[in-house]
Parts: structure tokens; sequence; C-alpha cells
């Protein structure tokens, strides 16, 4: 892939709190860049105050920022990604836990990589992002963007649900299940993989609808177009009409649906850039991953 960046040299590091305790590495990589003759600043995230805290980091990275370093593991990763969305900063991940899919670095590796970038010898992967819109009570909820999944899951009761999908205004199936899950190709290692979707090229552009612990046994997961445009609706299954499900962004912001609620999710406008330094491809992670579980 043709590298898009030159002089790599303004960076802001974003830090998960709990990984990164007392900051200690956080301020490692801002000195050695700093040695370098690069600029540095970092944000401590938290998954607390979702919306305030997208808000705030798109306040705090500065203005010629060629690219962020994140701290902690995947699930920092995604927040970072869906946070700065369009903002044209490429990410890569530092991962301070277990292995994963997205975080390419490790500690140990982590000022090499800041040489290389300095070097300007990476590439940049662009990976698509789920839109999600809520209609409830009759009210269309503002677009929340997902980086790995758009989820409805059951609320409040130990019932299944009926969830009605369609796939661009054509009816699909009705699912009587404990949710649905709608994920980018980023996200099929994820939750959907362990609800029994497909596991994809992350670099694909589809959607994947995996229902979740169905009570149908032949329903599987369902790979559609990146230009589909799927709604899920809750359907009555009971007289008291008091199914209750919440719809969960990328582990983070919930909207609470109620019989005859519906949500829209598409492809979104924008895409999310992920550096990567080196040529390990998706399929030797892939393979690794599997090796563990052995």
């Amino acid at each position: 892939m043709q590298n898009l960046i030159s002089n790599m040299r303004n960076f802001f590091v974003i830090t998960n709190e709990h990984k990164d305790e007392g900051l200690n590495v956080t301020k490692e990589i801002q000195d050695y860049i700093l040695k370098k003759g690069g600029t540095c600043s970092y944000f401590v995230s938290t998954k607390s105050n979702w919306n305030e805290e997208n808000q705030e980091k798109k306040k705090v990275v500065p203005e010629h920022t060629e690219c962020v370093i994140v701290l902690g593991g995947d699930g920092t990763l995604v927040r970072a990604a869906r946070d700065l969305a369009g903002e044209g900063i490429p990410l890569i991940g530092v991962n301070l836990g277990t292995l994963g899919y997205l975080c390419e670095l490790e500690r140990k590796t982590v000022f090499d990589a800041i040489d290389r970038l300095f070097e300007d010898r990476y590439d940049i992967e662009h990976r698509m992002l789920l839109g999600g819109v809520g209609i409830c009570g009759g009210k269309e909820q503002g677009e929340t963007l997902a980086l790995n999944d758009i989820v409805i899951h059951r609320a409040g009761m130990t019932q299944i649900m009926d969830l009605v999908v369609s796939v661009n205004g054509e009816y699909l199936n009705t699912y009587s299940a404990d949710g649905i899950i709608l994920s980018t190709p980023t996200g099929s290692t994820g939750y959907s993989m362990s609800a029994g979707g497909p596991i994809v090229d992350p670099k694909a552009d589809l959607i994947l609808i995996t229902p979740v612990n169905s009570h149908d046994i032949n329903s599987k997961s369902i790979v559609v177009g990146a230009d589909a445009v799927v709604t899920v609706k809750v359907a009555q299954r009971r007289a008291e009409r008091d199914e209750e499900a919440w719809i969960n962004f990328d582990g983070d912001r919930i909207v609470h649906m109620h019989v005859g609620d519906e949500l829209v999710v598409k492809k979104a406008d924008k895409c999310t850039e992920i550096v990567r330094l080196n040529r390990v491809s998706f399929l030797q992670i892939l393979r690794k991953k599997m090796q563990e579980y052995h």
C-alpha cells in the first residue's frame, strides 16, 4: 500500500488509564519523541463519560498531529478510532495487555516503531465504519459510529426477542434470539465471531449480520454488501408489549429500545486509518491467535 504521509514528526498519545498506571510508558514515549526533535502531547482515556470524552479528544488533539499512538489494547484503539473518525489522522496501537488483532506494537517494540515512523517507513490501511441511527418512540436519534460492531441485545428479561431484519427495505428474516450483531470486517474477530459469525479480511467492505443465541437451528450469519442499509425492528412477542432491548455501539454508548423501535445501520461516510509497520498479514495474526487455543 502506498505511503500517504511524509516527514512524520508530530504525535499525540491516547493512553488507557488502567493499562499504563502512573503513565510510565506514556512519558517514556513522549520523552523519546521530543529527544528526536518531534512534538508529542497525550490524553488519558477512560470508558466513562463517553460523549464528553469523545468531544474532549477532538479538542485536545493538536491541529498538526500526523499520527496518534494508542496505548492499551484493541478496545482502547477501537474507541480512539471511532472518536477521531473523519479527522484524517492515522492511528497505531501499542498493546499493553493480551495479544489482539488491531494493536501491532508492544512495549518492547514501540521505540523501534517510532524510529520507523520518523523515517516514513510505514503503510496505511483504511477500515470502514458503521453508522447506526436508533428510531425510538418515533424519534430519530443522532448517528453513532462503530469500528467493530453495533449490537442489539435483550434487556431486563430472560425471554428471547423477535427481531425483524430488512435489507434495503426488503424483508430478510425474523430472528427469535437474544440479539443481533451488525459487524464490520474489523469487528468480525470480536463478538460476531464468538456468536458463530465468519472471520473476514479487515480491509474488506461488507456488513455482517449475526444473530445471538438464535432459537432457529437454521439461523446463520449473513454477509451483505457495504452499500446495504440494514434495519432491525423490535417486534411484539408478548401480549404485554413489554419487550426491551439495548443498542450498543462498540461496547460503549447505549440506546434503549421498546417494541416498534428500529435501528438503521449502513456504512459510514467516514473511515479509520490504521498505520502498519510490519508486513505481517492478517492470516499470520489469525494463525497465531488460533494456535493460542490449541
